[in-house]
């Protein structure tokens, strides 16, 4: 009991240590991301940190898994090269036993991964989109922000201001860059302010300024100076928004709505608790380590395994989505292909068992003994 509960808070310290790692490395790569698309308009700057803690939350089941994964490879591995697995044999024990404790570790682990990849991550992925969508809704004088440049959402026009006030709908030192039918007009003013009309139309009016227009490659340009100048905004304020993608509905919306895309999205989601579970499970066989071989093998091998597990759900979601591949059969075949792996790689550690059964090994002899090149390759005299 005293040695379950050591292992149980080795796995512990072992998961804490590997998931504030990878979390570190996603909340890096997603922060220089979101960073990138706020500075090119894409994402408005007051929501940058809303959207990067949203986003951590959508990276949380995966990363879960990996960290029960790694975190029981880690500990056995270390058991392996310390020699206490030998104490564990010898007295008495089997490989077998060491499921208890690391169902105990990582039963909770695999809950959340359920409440988070069936509730939590839906909800953060339709906060980020519907977030995404407003701003792209918004007028073009709303997205500029001091002291950059901004494109229209037709690529129009580019738009730069030194100061805004968007309470007061008003902006200062206004510099505009238009292109409509080959012409190119650039105007500059010293304030502007949004003045909407009787119609519902939105107009940036400009005042004390310029405005340039000429074709490019020609010495002719006109120069207008005004004190009053209104550019028509393409404002879309009231325009609903576009249908949530499957992967952002609720489980009773997929479920309600049966439809190839979301069946692939429910089989991914019925999957994450699953490889959270089964990873678990199968880090005890793939600990095993040889001091003689290095420690890297079990890892590299580890390493592909999750890697074709994913990629295996995911290649079925694009079958699912395609409905070349009922929903039926995609929900359990990787499932199933891992645990009779695991069932193989248990039955191969307990019973001690090659990779290939040694009758057939002792028939495939026999068979060659009459054949001096294939007897010689099989270390045998003819």
């Amino acid at each position: 009991m005293i040695f379950r509960r050591a292992i149980v808070s080795e796995l512990s310290s072992n998961a804490g240590a590997v998931f504030t790692v990878l979390f570190t490395i996603v909340f890096s790569v997603t922060l220089v991301r979101i960073l990138g698309e706020a500075a090119g308009g894409k994402v408005d700057n007051q929501a940058v940190f809303a959207i990067m803690a949203l986003s951590a939350l959508t990276s949380l089941p995966l990363l879960l898994s990996l960290t029960l994964f790694i975190a029981v490879l880690i500990t056995l591995s270390r058991a392996y090269r310390d020699s206490e697995m030998v104490v564990w044999f010898a007295s008495g024990q089997s490989l077998t036993a060491w499921l208890r404790p690391v169902l105990r570790f990582a039963l909770p682990g695999v809950l959340l991964v359920a409440v988070l990849s069936t509730v939590v991550t839906p909800w953060a992925n339709g906060q980020i989109t519907e977030s995404r969508q407003r701003f792209a809704q918004r007028d073009d004088v709303s997205r500029v922000a001091p002291g950059r440049f901004i494109e229209s959402s037709k690529a129009e026009r580019v738009f730069f201001v030194e100061n805004v006030d968007l309470e007061g709908s008003t902006v200062r030192n206004v510099f505009v860059s238009t292109r409509q039918q080959g012409r190119e007009g650039v105007i500059v003013a010293a304030a502007g302010a949004i003045e909407t009309h009787e119609s519902g139309e939105r107009f940036l009016v400009l005042s004390q300024g310029r405005r340039y227009e000429g074709v490019p490659g020609e010495a002719e340009y006109r120069m207008v100076e005004f004190e009053r100048y209104a550019i028509r905004i393409e404002a879309r304020p009231d325009a609903p928004l576009e249908e949530r993608r499957a992967r952002n509905k609720t489980l009773p919306e997929l479920l309600a709505a049966p439809s190839p895309w979301h069946e692939a999205e429910l089989l991914w989601r019925i999957g994450m608790p699953l490889v959270a579970l089964l990873l678990s499970l199968l880090a005890i066989p793939l600990s095993h380590t040889n001091p003689r071989l290095g420690r890297s093998a079990n890892l590299i091998i580890a390493v592909l395994v999750f890697l074709l597990y994913l990629t295996a759900i995911q290649v079925l979601q694009g079958y699912v989505q395609l409905q070349r591949l009922s929903f039926a059969v995609a929900v359990w075949a990787p499932h199933a292909a891992v645990l009779a792996l695991l069932v193989f790689l248990y039955l191969r550690r307990v019973y001690m068992l090659g990779w290939i059964p040694r009758r057939w090994t002792r028939a495939l002899r026999r068979l060659l003994a009459g054949r001096p090149a294939a007897a010689a390759a099989w270390g045998r005299k003819p």
